[in-house]
């Protein structure tokens, strides 16, 4: 147990033990709160952000119930800052319509979001997420949606929304559930536009979902999905932003799809269509039993969704690779709208579905290798204390080397040598020194 691990532990018990003491933060709210054993002043955060608030890393704050940060509000977060998810009341952080979040983190100092349980103790669910709401383009009735656990309504007309800025932050042991299929994801994108900034962000140990794009046009960058309950990396109602180095570990004990994918479940050709564009993506599944027997399938890409999919790397599931479920799917790939390749798939039962390999096999899908380890190793990979996800080096790639595919010159994309999420070098590492991976 590390030492940030210990002053965790210890702001539970006080917390739990001070909650009668302490009061709110604002005019409306009462000072930090001292208390005996814990480093740093403790602060309860309740209510609504209307006006600009600064938390800072000399603080702890702990989210008691929902707190919304309200339309024309902007909550600005310092790197070093802990924030921590009260349970009993299911602290949960609420963007709404027009506000801001700025959590800026860095490399070495972090923004964490986390569990108010004891280190040892902590569990997917154990407080609510990260929720922001935006402006941009959805394809629900009336443009639209209600985000679900009454997290707010979103969706607009504005695909240059600005909801602000994420950079260096860290959600585990989120994903309260309210009641079956009513849950909430790590940090849920809901009709966000692109005009903020998403980068380097891990969910960690979720309850549902690590992170959904609910329509809009949010472009997010080196994102990592670790061990959750359900699906890794999900879009529906017409997300039509961009991603670029993303890694997903899964965990068999409770995980789902690597990528589930959605255009809309009621109609599945409603428009603007899903049609995200994800360069440089390493997917691993859990291949063996002793956590259990989930982490069936890479990715289910269904219900009318496009996509362009590059430089993948797939490996450690049980059953099956990428997988397209349905006609309407299917279609998209044949009138040219969706794309994959390069790619490779090795280390499962299936490596790809038979909806997915006469793509490849035709050229369709070009570059695609199929059974061929290209370096990356599953152990290493599938640890789930310590996932490494660089693959050896380029030149083992499926046997040699196997050139990825340049994304666009569109000012958000980066220009890349490799397949995969991570870099072969070691010291070219964009995980090192900000992620996390404890069990509890």
């Amino acid at each position: 147990m590390n030492q940030v691990s210990r002053t965790l532990a210890a702001v539970v018990v006080g917390a739990a033990l001070t909650v009668g003491q302490l009061a709110s933060l604002r005019a409306d709210q009462a000072p930090p709160v001292t208390v005996a054993g814990i480093d740093k002043p403790v602060i309860v955060v309740t209510g609504e952000i209307a006006g600009t608030e600064n938390w800072t890393s000399n603080y702890y704050y702990v989210l008691r119930g929902a707190v919304f940060v309200r339309s024309g509000g902007t909550l600005n977060i310092a790197a070093g800052t802990t924030i921590i998810g009260e349970s009993g009341s299911v602290g949960t952080l609420v963007v709404l319509k027009g506000g801001r979040i700025n959590a800026i983190g860095t490399r070495t100092a972090p923004i964490v979001f986390t569990s108010d349980q004891p280190v040892g103790s902590r569990d997917r669910g154990d407080w609510g997420g990260l929720i922001i709401n935006g402006s941009a383009p959805l394809n629900l009735e009336g443009g639209e949606g209600q985000g679900e656990a009454d997290t707010g309504i979103y969706g607009g007309t504005n695909p240059n929304d600005n909801s602000g800025t994420l950079r260096y932050v860290r959600v585990e042991f989120a994903g309260v559930e309210f009641s079956p299929d009513n849950e909430l994801n790590g940090i849920a994108f809901q009709g966000v536009g692109n005009g903020g900034s998403f980068d380097y962000m891990q969910i960690h140990m979720n309850r549902d979902d690590a992170i959904e794009f609910f329509g809009g046009t949010v472009d997010v960058k080196h994102v990592v999905a670790s061990n959750a309950a359900d699906d890794s990396f999900d879009w529906t109602f017409g997300w039509t932003g961009r991603a670029q180095f993303v890694a997903i570990h899964q965990r068999g004990d409770d995980a789902d799809n690597g990528i589930e994918a959605d255009n809309n479940e009621f109609n599945n050709n409603l428009l603007p269509r899903s049609n995200p564009q994800i360069y440089n993506i390493t997917l691993c599944g859990d291949p063996d039993r002793n956590e259990g027997s989930e982490s069936a399938r890479a990715a289910n890409l269904r219900r009318g969704t496009a996509f362009t999919i590059r430089n993948f790397l797939v490996t450690g599931f049980k059953s099956v690779g990428f997988q397209i479920s349905d006609a309407s799917t299917a279609a998209q790939v044949a009138n040219g709208t969706s794309e994959m390749g390069a790619g490779v798939a090795w280390g499962m039962t299936s490596n790809m579905h038979s909806s997915v390999t006469p793509y490849i096999t035709s050229g369709r899908f070009p570059s695609v290798r199929l059974g061929t380890d290209p370096g990356l190793s599953t152990t290493g990979c599938a640890n789930h204390e310590n996932p490494n996800f660089q693959p050896s080096g380029v030149a083992t790639l499926a046997g040699g080397q196997l050139a990825p595919i340049q994304p666009p010159n569109d000012g958000f994309f980066e220009p890349v040598t490799f397949i995969g999420a991570v870099p072969p070098a070691p010291a070219d590492n964009w995980m090192t020194g900000w992620t996390s991976f404890p069990q509890r």
